[in-house]
């Protein structure tokens, strides 16, 4: 099958002016960035998981998180699938719990059932975060729950603090392993009024972290938990074959813009604050949730997808601006934009901005609009 670009990627890599996110680096830029700092840090390259840099890596997260060990992966969607296997063994269960919005079952094509015939069930309502009393009334033995903070799908939200307290008491009391989805786990100590990442990790017993999201990296994951599980996970990404010859370009790539990027999130926080109260200002457009729990959130336009589509790619076309991209709603007729402030944002104004998304809802709503 020939490769087929994403709706608007061309547009997209042609805008000058892009919201969402952080700015991408020119092509190759990245690979030499990596190869210059790793000679400055003289850093030589791993061997199957074997090395100064990554192992020094792991270690620093792992402190970090106030976890005793940690291993460096491919990616997510190998470390949870490891992690939901080896909890569902000891428990001698292959049942599991999630929210409704769960990157597993929306994203990953089901990967835990096909690869280790797991079965997970849904907990919660979709359209808000898990709570204590939903894990206290489920009526079905399961072996882990993954809880993901923030949640994306639902616009970055977070559990309070009593309440993601009371969520660890009701796992612990009924002897359910809880694991963190933690892909944006970096986005969400602000809401936690800056508590340690150790103390929002507490209780949990594994711990996943992405390092191509919020940090910017090109790939990668770290899963932790006590040195039992680690081990055992190492077993288990060596049956994945996630046990790469070499995964220094991946664990440079994060561990060189890991500090700096971590130490700007309290600012995209203030920004996507800032950002959602001037948005809340424009007509017939809602914020979700009106008042960012996380750096991100998502605009609710009265549009179907085809026509905000349409709408953002003229502008794109024209202005040079890409606003994002669209999504399905569970209300019909309606369409969303997720919005991941990052350096993006921090350059341009309030009035800027909010102008542009009310031209495309202008557009979209001509449905004359061609790109």
């Amino acid at each position: 099958m020939a490769y087929a670009p994403a709706p608007g990627a061309a547009l997209r890599r042609n805008c000058t002016t892009v919201i969402p996110g952080h700015p991408p680096a020119p092509p190759g830029a990245e690979l030499i960035a990596v190869g210059e700092w790793c000679r400055a840090q003289g850093y030589d390259a791993d061997v199957y998981g074997s090395g100064r840099l990554i192992n020094e890596f792991e270690q620093k997260i792992a402190s970090l998180l106030g976890k005793p060990a940690a291993v460096f992966m491919p990616s997510g969607t190998m470390a949870q699938q490891i992690a939901l296997r080896i909890w569902s063994e000891r428990a001698k269960t292959p049942v599991f719990g999630m929210h409704p919005t769960c990157h597993l079952e929306l994203h990953e094509q089901q990967g835990y059932a096909f690869l280790h015939q797991l079965k997970g069930v849904q907990i919660g309502p979709r359209s808000a975060p898990l709570a204590a009393r939903h894990i206290v009334e489920l009526a079905q033995t399961i072996s882990a729950l993954i809880v993901e903070l923030p949640a994306r799908e639902i616009g970055g939200q977070l559990p309070v603090w009593d309440e993601l307290e009371s969520i660890k008491q009701a796992c612990r009391e009924r002897g359910i392993k809880l694991c963190l989805d933690g892909a944006r786990l970096w986005e969400s100590r602000a809401f936690y009024e800056n508590r340690s990442y150790a103390e929002i990790c507490a209780g949990f017993d594994s711990v996943y972290v992405s390092f191509y999201k919020g940090i910017g990296g090109m790939a990668g994951a770290i899963l932790l938990g006590d040195a039992g599980f680690i081990a055992e996970a190492r077993i288990w990404q060596r049956r994945h074959g996630g046990n790469l010859v070499q995964m220094l370009p991946f664990v440079a790539s994060a561990a060189m813009r890991f500090d700096e990027r971590l130490a700007r999130m309290p600012t995209y926080f203030g920004r996507a604050q800032a950002f959602a109260k001037a948005m809340t200002g424009m007509e017939q457009v809602s914020v979700n949730p009106d008042v960012p729990q996380a750096n991100m959130l998502h605009l609710h336009f009265p549009v179907a997808v085809a026509a905000l589509e349409a709408a953002r790619d003229h502008i794109a076309a024209e202005e040079k601006c890409w606003l994002g991209a669209p999504r399905a709603t569970d209300l019909p007729g309606w369409s969303a934009m997720e919005i991941y402030v990052g350096e993006n944002l921090m350059a341009l104004s309030d009035d800027y901005v909010v102008a542009q998304y009310a031209k495309l809802l202008a557009l979209a709503r001509d449905a004359s609009v061609k790109v």
